[in-house]
């Protein structure tokens, strides 16, 4: 856990800030001594952040029009300061199967994932760079982004499209001393993921299962990892992606050694 004041003298922009990862991204930023606005497009959970971040800024916007994205940066800008750091974690997914997803779904997934993540960097860059360089910018993406992702068609083009972005990003904009990568979370235990996708024992045990550390992430994890990237302990650090997934992912072999005795 990095020390209060880490982050002293920076601001920065939290989309999707108002609930689960969002939020514990943008209260521990807040706590390391960063100005934090978050941004969405429901104005409620927004206001309790802001709220439990005492001088923290709610900017409801949609990520998915250039001009919100525009005045979202400019309120922040007036009541904290020129932004410093952008957490692209806005996003949208549902379960579907490719054959049956409407173009409307598949454009309003990519509309927030791939759109929003281009149009919030774009503005952040343009801004940093008039002012003479030096930001960061984390894009929230997830593993299915290069393993594929039956069922997430929509989503997993659109985060690997984001992978795409942050890479392309860090290398046209190092010179700007801008520095983009990426966290990839898996599995992580939240009220929301316990009553969506691991409702039952059954279920939580047969998704445990898959990962080889056993266990859940927890939001404080992602958040730390979030809280490095844009430190300067990651200042040599840009067009990364880092996994938080306790080795799911990963090639387990044609055989497979199930879990070990006893665990």
């Amino acid at each position: 856990m990095l020390a209060e004041g880490t982050l002293g003298g920076r601001v920065a922009l939290v989309t999707g800030g108002g609930t689960g990862l969002g939020r514990a991204m943008a209260i521990e930023l807040g706590r390391l001594g960063a100005r934090v606005a978050v941004a969405g497009r429901r104005s409620e959970p927004l206001e309790e952040v802001a709220r439990e971040l005492g001088e923290g800024l709610a900017v409801p916007c949609d990520v998915r029009d250039p001009e919100a994205v525009a005045a979202a940066f400019e309120a922040a800008e007036r009541e904290l300061g020129p932004v410093t750091t952008l957490v692209n974690n806005a996003a949208g997914n549902f379960l579907v199967r490719a054959e049956d997803l409407s173009p409307n779904g598949w454009r309003a997934v990519l509309g927030i994932v791939l759109d929003g993540t281009f149009f919030c960097s774009r503005e952040l860059g343009r801004r940093a760079i008039e002012r003479g360089g030096g930001g960061q910018i984390v894009n929230v993406v997830a593993t299915y982004a290069w393993t594929g992702g039956p069922g997430t068609v929509h989503s997993a083009a659109a985060k690997a499209g984001v992978v795409n972005l942050t890479r392309t990003l860090a290398v046209e904009w190092a010179p700007h001393g801008i520095r983009v990568n990426a966290i990839a979370p898996g599995p992580i235990d939240t009220p929301q993921t316990r009553e969506r996708l691991w409702p039952t024992e059954e279920i939580r045990a047969a998704v445990l299962a898959k990962v080889p550390l056993r266990r859940f992430g927890r939001e404080d994890e992602v958040a730390n990892a979030c809280a490095f990237l844009v430190s300067d302990y990651a200042g040599y650090v840009t067009g990364e992606m880092l996994t938080l997934d306790g080795g799911a992912w990963l090639e387990k072999g044609m055989f497979g050694l199930g879990p070990a005795p006893g665990s």
